[in-house]
């Protein structure tokens, strides 16, 4: 069970020593270090274009560049330094990643602005949290369905799972922040909506906080049912082992997922054929899954209730699963997988291990109902009238901005205030958010 991988973007080199001018002298020192640190970021992310190598980039991003871009944009704001005359609206370059292109190469554009520059740089921030998510799962493998693991094992395994549900919390907090707040704050009266890139996109960006919001509640799913799929492993079923949660909430908690996923589709559509092909696939493939998943656990619910009053509904839900999930059988081994590589492909893919957990279910309820119950099975009208609504169990984290680098806000600068909801408050705590959740 994977969630998305994004592309981390590039950018090109920039100097703020050309951008601002210091007439105090008080500053020159520290936009230096941002420049140092723009160029390190830059370097940063070409090398991940290079290597499969892993980076720190939340360290390189959010420590080392994201405190010196606030500074920047504080202190221009308060007025304690200035734009250059000749670049009164400096102009950086990043290349898109969210973009569909003909010829599979992200194009570089020219984005103008601070606040643009800072809506790419939050973007990036984001994306690597939810690739660190992403690698995190991966490393864990399928420990819940190993026989011999030990209890401590799996519940340090359960732990990193639950980080990994952090880091996507945190990315939904992130992308909201760039499309509520950031984005408005960006040049681009001149440039008609549908001729923007996606990641300058507020509905794009949007929709990307919806995708990570499912993605995390798609693994708290898992966490839930560690202990039942080792139950499972050890002894067989159907039935149900006693540590297994209610199937009525997966069945709610799927449905939400799939209403996540379903909101992101719809705002990705609002930019066309724009966005990056895998990114809608990979939100089409997860709404369909997570919908057969519904009915495969609305089935399951109704088998396991006892007096067998519902032996049919059963039948009829795992029938309208398998149905599904035959709908999705070509998708095995891409399903979910975002971009595809060697290290993110499964031992066995999602699609054929539903499938099979559903056909056990299917026969074992069938064959109960042939038997003992005779109930009628419903129809799919009668089923669809039957789904109850979706439950929601991940919120987004609140997004706090670093502490500025030095001006207005820094630590050397407690007192002085500054105006605008993009802006970290004064008492702020950047090393608490560096590390908040454990990233490093």
């Amino acid at each position: 069970m994977e969630t998305y991988l994004f592309e981390l973007p590039t950018t090109g080199d920039i100097s703020f020593a050309e951008i601002f001018e210091d007439a105090s002298r008080k500053y020159t020192t520290h936009i230096s270090a941002a420049t140092s640190a723009r160029a390190s970021l830059k370097t940063a992310l070409k090398e991940s274009k290079r290597t499969d190598g892993e980076k720190d980039y939340l360290k390189i991003i959010l420590d080392d560049y994201l405190p010196y871009l606030y500074a920047a944009i504080n202190t221009a704001e308060s007025g304690k330094i200035i734009f250059n005359a000749e670049t009164q609206t400096p102009v950086f370059s990043w290349r898109t990643t969210l973009s569909s292109n003909i010829f599979q190469s992200s194009p570089r554009i020219p984005v103008r602005g601070l606040a643009a520059e800072l809506s790419f740089s939050l973007l990036t921030y984001a994306f690597a949290l939810s690739n660190l998510a992403r690698s995190t799962v991966i490393s864990l493998g399928d420990y819940e369905h190993e026989r011999h693991i030990s209890d401590a094992d799996r519940q340090s395994k359960d732990a990193k799972l639950n980080f990994a549900v952090n880091l996507l919390q945190r990315a939904s907090s992130v992308y909201l922040h760039v499309a509520d707040v950031v984005l408005p704050q960006c040049n681009m009266a001149n440039v008609e909506a549908s001729k923007r890139v996606p990641d300058m996109n507020k509905d794009v960006v949007t929709a990307l906080s919806h995708l990570a919001l499912a993605d995390a509640q798609k693994l708290a799913i898992r966490k839930l049912m560690t202990k039942a799929a080792y139950d499972s492993v050890v002894s067989p079923g159907p039935p149900l082992p006693k540590s297994h949660p209610s199937p009525g909430l997966i069945a709610k908690l799927y449905i939400h997922i799939a209403s996540e996923y379903s909101s992101a589709r719809s705002l990705a559509k609002t930019h066309g054929d724009g966005v990056s092909s895998d990114l809608r696939k990979y939100l089409a493939n997860e709404i369909a899954l997570s919908l057969a998943l519904v009915h495969k656990w609305l089935g399951v619910e109704a088998g396991e209730s006892g007096s067998g009053s519902r032996a049919g509904a059963a039948v009829g839900f795992l029938k309208w699963a398998k149905s599904d999930l035959d709908g999705l059988a070509g998708l095995g081994k891409n399903v979910s997988l975002g971009k595809t590589t060697e290290n993110s492909r499964t031992k066995k893919s999602r699609i054929v291990f539903e499938s099979e957990s559903v056909a056990s279910f299917l026969k074992h309820y069938q064959n109960l109902n042939n038997s003992v119950h005779f109930q009628q099975v419903p129809p799919t009208s009668e089923l669809q009238s039957s789904i109850p609504t979706g439950k929601s169990a991940i919120t987004s984290k609140s997004f706090e901005s670093p502490r500025p680098a030095f001006g207005p806000g820094s630590l050397a600068h407690p007192t002085e205030q500054f105006d605008g909801d993009s802006r970290p408050e004064s008492n702020a705590d950047t090393s608490s958010y560096a590390r908040a959740g454990s990233y490093f």
